[in-house]
């Protein structure tokens, strides 16, 4: 179960303001989704993603020049498994950093020279530890409050994971330990399912998370929170210093929620309401059994729960291994107009927005709404049975690219018996 191919359906509602021709950049796998990747630098655009062959591919052109692209292959080929998605960044040098295809599997991530050409990318076989890279998931990129390059990522298995933080120093072309520990320990019975870091208004760094027993879906609890200025020092909301690793028995629990209590990892997004406080958008089951919405905000000495939906007879009753076909995405709340708050989710496909009083958290409209995913319909061809599958990035000046392509969706990360076509990779960007 992955989410962060659902990087792809949380950004479901990004804008798309009128965009130019579609650019086609290539032919991608389209045998089930898997997340890809976008991201800027001063003077260029980079994407990378698995092509028709399933081989991890870069491609990337000047902002100014949507004729000129440039392509590598690196030496990595994608199986059956959803979990596998791409991560890319650019350090303050210029390089560009590549990691992905990684589902409890030894370091795959490849660096470039400071020029930023891709077709200089190399295979780096550690970053720091051999012996923690062995077993690794989930890698993202980001920067921290001094515009450091960060890379964080699971070691273990589901169940059985830790949270590992590395920084990069450009002098020396080398990774680092940010922390003596790793940022939660399971004691070999549970591991941390993390949405963000996400900094925001406050200057702080912000982090959701759940634990999960093992590697059933079903098995996830324990709603959890903590707040960072360096992502070295971590605190609960009260400020209370928390130590590291951090257990579930000294975790700022945010919501109980019990095991097969209808709470999913990754769907656990921080957002900010019109104070800049942070906010956590969940699903969990009802008293009726019933999947509804909750949002969480730390009032005082306590966390104030709040229920915003109101569906009857739907039930996401999902559990078992693998990769699923997600019926629920979640976005963070943010700031509509004056004293109202916004939250927005995907349910079954369609795009929902839950309009809330930003006072008490109460709902005041729950409102249907066109996606991203929504409007390329009308310019993307649709193959019965797959989803267009999106994800954006911002430009230097402000503007928006998109990244779309269609796949099938996850399928437990089992083969299919057959081998689908490719898909064509389009990019959107605003005028």
């Amino acid at each position: 179960m992955l989410k962060y191919l659902l990087v792809i359906a949380a950004l479901l509602f990004a804008p798309l303001v009128q965009a130019q021709p579609a650019e086609a950049i290539d032919k991608v796998w389209a045998g089930h989704s898997v997340g890809f990747a976008i991201t800027t630098s001063a003077t260029h655009i980079y994407v990378a993603y698995y092509d028709a062959n399933r081989q991890l591919s870069v491609a990337q052109r000047p902002l100014n020049n949507p004729a000129h692209w440039v392509y590598h292959k690196v030496d990595t080929w994608l199986g059956w498994d959803s979990h596998n998605l791409i991560a890319v960044a650019i350090d303050k040098d210029g390089a560009v950093h590549v990691a992905g295809n990684m589902h409890v599997d030894p370091l795959t991530y490849f660096r470039s020279d400071p020029s930023g050409d891709v077709r200089t990318l190399k295979r780096v076989p550690v970053m720091v530890e051999a012996a923690k890279e062995a077993a690794m998931t989930y890698p993202v990129f980001l920067k921290d409050g001094a515009g450091r390059l960060i890379f964080k990522y699971r070691d273990g298995t589901s169940g059985r994971g830790n949270e590992i933080y590395n920084i990069y120093d450009e002098t020396t072309d080398s990774w680092s330990a940010l922390t003596s520990a790793p940022l939660v320990y399971g004691e070999g019975k549970r591991n941390a399912y993390f949405v963000g870091p996400v900094q925001g208004p406050d200057g702080f760094f912000h982090m959701a998370w759940v634990w999960r027993d093992s590697p059933h879906a079903e098995t996830n609890h324990d709603l959890s929170y903590a707040k960072s200025r360096d992502l070295i020092n971590w605190q609960a909301a009260d400020g209370r210093p928390l130590i590291l690793p951090i257990r579930l028995s000294g975790a700022d629990i945010v919501d109980p929620v019990p095991v097969k209590g209808g709470m999913i990892n990754n769907n656990t997004v921080v957002g900010f309401d019109d104070q800049g406080r942070a906010m956590i958008t969940y699903h969990k089951y009802d008293q009726a059994g019933n999947t509804q919405i909750w949002v969480g905000r730390r009032e005082g000495n306590r966390w104030n729960r709040r229920q915003i939906s109101d569906w009857q007879g739907y039930r996401w009753d999902f559990k078992g291994t693998g990769s699923l076909n997600s019926e629920l995405f979640v976005e963070g709340a943010r700031s509509l107009d004056q004293g109202r708050l916004v939250v927005r989710v995907v349910r079954l496909g369609q795009a929902i927005e839950f309009v809330i009083n930003a006072d008490n958290l109460k709902l005041i409209e729950e409102r249907t709404v066109a996606s991203v995913a929504d409007r390329l319909k009308t310019r993307i061809a649709l193959p019965e049975g797959q989803q267009i599958n999106t994800v954006e990035t911002k430009g230097p000046k402000g503007e928006v690219y998109v990244l779309a392509w269609t796949a099938y969706p996850p399928n437990r990360d089992l083969p299919l018996d057959y081998i689908p076509h490719g898909s064509d990779l389009r990019l959107y960007t605003n005028p």
